[in-house]
């Protein structure tokens, strides 16, 4: 936790910023001929930040971005280029100049020795946008989301340094000017910036004030069933991560197998069997095999529990008509190991 308060309380200031910002943020891309772009001077005393030309990336787009959301850059202008000499004039160079010196606003990671890593226990190297999201980062910098040599069974292309790489201009364009390309650029910059700013709003304003309340109801566990194994959700928040670091940090044993909350647009009561891991899939202990992918009056015949609705084919969450229902389904699935210990 003290990583993210410490992520998160230096940066507050972003978030009002990002009321005001919002708007111009959800424009849609322009597909056909963009816009203009234009970092000009606001004044004989704006700053100018440079990076590299020619194809880009995620970590300068989003660096570039948030480098002009602090006082002394605001309204920075933006100045693509490899030329060492016109760099060495600018205010600050990100991805580019093969220097990381803060002191001199020289922002570059490609340079060898380079291992300036966040802090508070992260340790993947930082790309040029500087104190943002690991995953982020990690991606830039090449390193493997898993430790295996096996390929992943399926991939995702829709992720935001994709998603920036797609803003690049293709080999079939006909104007591969540096006008289009910088406004290329500039699309890149505002996409990565306004999915940086939601989510520094999504963590200080939904996330963070959800982990007083699982503590809560991790703390009170035993109030609901002996067990230890089952908790209830006062209100539906963010739980999965909360979940997982306050267990290891209050030493939960044994772990939660079950959460319990309240659907607050039927009004349903759902029982969501808990992950072995937050990324994953596979569930500590799935609901019933004969239960999964039943519905309504078969499901509670087969389970013995009036109100039942459905249990997904998986096993990874069953719905009731009421607490006491979803209470029942947590407390037999508990105690129900195999196919033949079914009702």
């Amino acid at each position: 936790m003290s990583a993210i308060r410490g992520w998160w309380w230096r940066r507050q200031p972003l978030v009002s910023w990002y009321r005001t910002y919002c708007a111009s943020l959800a424009a849609p891309r322009n597909h056909g001929a963009p816009r203009a772009f234009s970092t000009a001077s606001l004044g004989p005393g704006s700053k100018r930040v440079g990076t590299h030309n020619g194809s880009f990336h995620c970590d300068e787009a989003l660096g570039c971005f948030m480098i002009r959301l602090t006082g002394k850059f605001s309204g920075a202008e933006i100045v693509r280029t490899r030329d060492p000499q016109q760099l060495e004039k600018l205010d600050a160079v990100l991805d580019a100049g093969g220097d990381y010196d803060p002191m001199r606003e020289q922002y570059d990671h490609h340079q060898k020795g380079f291992t300036e890593v966040f802090g508070h226990g992260f340790s993947t190297k930082l790309s040029s946008a500087g104190l943002v999201y690991k995953a982020i980062d990690a991606i830039d910098n090449g390193i493997n989301q898993y430790d295996t040599d096996q390929p992943p069974k399926y991939v995702n292309n829709t992720h935001l340094s994709s998603r920036v790489g797609c803003l690049n201009l293709e080999w079939v364009d006909s104007d591969h000017s540096s006008e289009k390309e910088n406004a290329a650029f500039q699309q890149a910059m505002m996409l990565a910036g306004g999915e940086f700013l939601e989510c520094v709003r999504f963590h200080g304003r939904s996330w963070l004030p959800a982990r007083s309340i699982i503590n809560k109801c991790l703390t009170s566990r035993r109030n609901v069933d002996p067990s230890g194994e089952i908790m209830v959700l006062d209100r539906f928040c963010p739980w999965k991560h909360h979940l997982f670091d306050l267990e290891k940090e209050l030493k939960i044993n044994p772990p939660i197998k079950y959460v319990i909350y309240q659907d607050e647009r039927n009004k349903n009561w759902r029982v969501h069997a808990v992950s072995v891991s937050p990324e994953m899939f596979e569930s500590r202990q799935p609901l019933p095999q004969c239960w999964r992918g039943l519905l309504d009056d078969e499901l509670s015949e087969r389970s013995g529990i009036p109100g039942c609705v459905f249990v997904h084919i998986s096993g990874f969450i069953g719905v009731n008509q009421t607490y006491e229902g979803a209470l029942a389904m947590a407390t037999t699935a508990l105690t129900t190991t195999s196919s033949s210990d079914c009702t």
